[in-house]
């Protein structure tokens, strides 16, 4: 496409949006002459306070009720959520332990266990900064958000891309609760059940929530036995939690929760991408693996957190204590297939194997402690603050592996990496009503940000000298946020935001394969946004848009591959993005409800002196040589990564649901369909033929009835309904490895509400 200046972009996206809200606004339907029903308001606490979703000065977008039930079932884990929100993205090569985020583009395909990324998960308000705790199950569910855009004031630390925000449902004195369950093949079972109530009335209530998935294996191992088949799982959850309200001005709510899932990592499966040409060979077929070596992971963890709340009248104290343990080992065929020619090992396959890699990671240890306290006005008729301080500690130990496939899997390689992280922070931001229809909004926040690492090598594959790196990083840094919304008329509001995002330094040394490690400095990221928030058609519609640009200076990005598969962190000069997001949702008639959601994200990397080394196995680089440098088995060629987008980043995604119902007699027949589509994206930082997927396109749809007022309802599901074969990534240091979706799953659920 031809480039368009940023300014010109902004322009004409706005107007656009505009001019829509505003033809939508004014067009009175006949449905809505004819019907009182509206949507319903979405309360948020993006800012840390409960506002309405329109009045919220950024790009917001939310999950909830009935279609986030619809798209977490068939025990699907958090990454659901790809490409249900304009400009989210996700994916993992860990299984289920380890889900990467993508935020319009920004995010990190690191697979170290102590890997940072851009796009933070907070949990009921406490932030889960290590990648196997952003794997957290979702179950009896108020709402997710999703903020867009750099959330440094607020939220701090790792935020530059934007929040994934899970919002649990609280205790309450009122007895309710609810049982669903659900069959489908592959063995699956799937059980959720919530209840809750006062205990004491007015002084203690309580609610206990739980979940249970089971998946049989479909994927048949052709060089193992039937029990050591693959994709199975058994993953169980529990929360309880407790709301202490002493007296109207005090509240004490402790949560409790633990996880525990046993199961398999990602499935590898070498040489499925046809070199030279990209796409699946021929005869490819999702059921089927030819593994060597196991195939296991396994992952326990468990949190406890306290929210005190007291109001003082004129400003009200919030303090947020919260600890997380876990602890995972995953294990995997990493070549993907069997035999090595270059070991001297006859028969392999399938296609060309150079070399066995059968590795694994463990967290035998992770402590994570954090502590917030703020104080914040309590809706003053002109101005509002919020002012607090927030402490993080991280104490991580991570054990990495490697094994000899063909003397039954036994240890040749073993390194130690313990990491440590002490972070501070201090931030407040104001509100100002400036005019009746015009808020201002500006915050600042202070952080220091302190990490130590060692890693250590005892046990080398290739028989090299032990060996222990030392780093250590100590940075602070100013992040702050402007941003002003006016209200244009009763259903219009438009908004302007400006903000400043800060990045900790990290570091990696995954050293069973080589000898040192590499440290990645702060990066920032300054982002410019506007858009438009509108109610339209007299309440029965909501139309969002956004559009953006953003550069991130000294980006983080992890090379990764290469002919001694090293992972490499790596600072580029510059990244920009830019794009738009819409957020709609329609009661086109009083039995027929949609959403339709779209992005349009742009990524370019910006540095003519950044090169790398393209993967081992040979890929048809389509970028222009760079420099040769030395490598483990001599002279390696580079590639430059100038003009490249960035991994993982789709430019188009779009969603789309349409809910109709047919009411009957004490209740109501009901089709539930949703469907996905994100466009082509690269796997790498450089670009190959081999190494991207062309598209992804899921739908789903699930058909029942419901009794009464939503008592009790039955239902017919199907995931993936087309079957569609779509690689979700890919190994480059030894063959052409690659990973892909979920088959069709369906089956049926029952749910009960009390």
């Amino acid at each position: 496409m031809s480039m368009i200046s940023t300014p010109q972009l902004f322009k004409g996206l706005s107007v656009s949006a505009l001019a829509l809200a505003s033809a939508l606004t004014f067009t009175t339907a006949q449905a809505a002459e004819d019907s009182a029903m509206i949507l319903e308001e979405i309360v948020v606490t993006a800012q840390k306070r409960s506002q309405n979703l329109q009045d919220v000065p950024s790009s917001v977008a939310t999950l909830g009720g009935e279609k986030m039930d619809v798209l977490k079932g068939a025990g699907a884990d958090i990454k659901f959520m790809s490409a249900r929100v304009p400009s989210l993205y996700i994916e993992t090569s860990f299984g289920r332990t380890f889900p990467r985020f993508y935020i319009r583009g920004l995010g990190n395909s690191d697979f170290d266990l102590n890997a940072s990324q851009p796009v933070s998960l907070i949990y009921d308000e406490v932030v889960l900064e290590n990648p196997i705790l952003k794997g957290a199950p979702i179950f009896d569910m108020d709402r997710v958000e999703v903020l867009r855009g750099p959330q440094g004031t607020l939220f701090g630390r790792n935020t530059i891309a934007g929040i994934i925000k899970l919002e649990s449902k609280k205790p309450t004195q009122e007895t309710n609760g609810y049982v669903r369950a659900s069959l489908g093949n592959f063995g699956a079972v799937e059980l959720e059940a919530a209840a809750g109530g006062a205990l004491v009335e007015d002084k203690l209530a309580v609610r206990i929530s739980g979940m249970y998935q089971r998946q049989g294996d479909w994927v048949d191992n052709t060089l193992s036995s039937p029990e050591k088949d693959l994709e199975d799982f058994v993953e169980a959850a529990a929360r309880l939690q407790l709301l202490l309200t002493p007296s109207d001005a005090t509240s004490f709510l402790l949560n409790g929760h633990i996880r525990s899932m046993d199961g398999t990592a990602t499935v590898f499966r070498a040489n499925i991408i046809e070199p030279g040409r990209g796409g699946f060979i021929q005869n490819f077929s999702r059921e089927r693996v030819h593994l060597d070596g196991r195939n296991e992971q396994a992952l326990d963890a468990h949190g406890v957190n306290l929210k005190i709340v007291h109001d003082f009248d004129f400003m009200t104290f919030t303090s947020v204590t919260g600890y997380e343990h876990g602890k995972v080992f995953s294990r995997g065929d990493v070549d993907g297939g069997f035999g090595g020619v270059f070991d001297g090992q006859f028969p392999s396959g399938p296609g060309f194997i150079p070399f066995a890699s059968e590795s694994a990671g463990e967290i035998p240890g992770l402590d994570q402690w954090t502590q917030e306290i703020r104080f914040s006005s309590n809706d003053n008729e002109m101005i509002n603050y919020q002012v607090g301080a927030f402490y993080f500690s991280e104490d991580l130990t991570i054990n990495n592996y490697s094994y000899n496939s063909y003397t039954g899997g036994t240890q040749n390689g073993f390194a130690v990496q313990k990491q440590d992280i002490k972070a501070f922070a201090l931030f407040g931001n104001i509100d100002v009503n400036a005019t009746e229809d015009l808020k201002i909004t500006a915050g600042l926040r202070y952080s220091d940000d302190k990490k130590d690492f060692t890693a250590t090598r005892s046990q080398s594959p290739f028989g090299a000298p032990n060996v222990t790196v030392n780093n250590n990083t100590k940075e602070d840094n100013l992040s702050w946020d402007l941003s002003a919304i006016y209200t244009a008329n009763e259903d219009i509001n438009v908004f302007a935001r400006v903000a400043k995002g800060f990045r900790a330094p990290s570091i990696q040394g995954r050293i069973v394969f080589g000898d040192a490690s590499s440290v990645a400095s702060s990066e920032t990221a300054y982002s410019y946004e506007m858009g438009i928030k509108a109610d339209v058609l007299e309440g029965r519609g909501r139309v969002n848009a956004t559009t953006y640009y953003y550069n991130v200076n000294d980006m983080q990005l992890t090379a990764v591959g290469g002919t001694s598969n090293v992972t490499k962190l790596i600072n580029a000069d510059k990244v920009e993005g830019y794009g738009f997001e819409a957020d709609m949702e329609f009661l086109v008639t009083d039995n027929l409800a949609t959403t339709l959601g779209l992005s349009y994200n742009k990524t370019q990397i910006k540095d003519n002196a950044l090169f790398i080394v393209p993967g081992g196995s040979g890929p048809t680089t389509l970028d222009p040589t760079g420099p040769s440098i030395p490598g483990p088995f001599g002279p390696q060629a580079t590639v430059s990564l100038d003009g490249n987008p960035l991994p993982n980043s789709p430019e188009w995604v779009l969603n789309f649901t349409a809910r109709y119902s047919v009411p009957v007699e004490g209740g109501e027949f009901f089709a539930y369909t949703d469907w996905a589509y994100r466009s082509s994206i690269n796997f790498f930082l450089y670009e190959s033929v081999e190494f991207k997927d062309n598209f992804l396109l899921e739908g789903g749809l699930k058909a029942g009835y419901v009794h009464g007022d939503n008592e009790w309802q039955v239902a017919l599901y199907v995931r993936n309904i087309t079957n569609d074969l779509s690689l979700t990534g890919a190994i480059d240091f030894n063959n052409f490895t690659g990973f892909v979706n979920e088959p069709r799953k369906w089956g049926i659920e029952a749910k009960y509400n009390f």
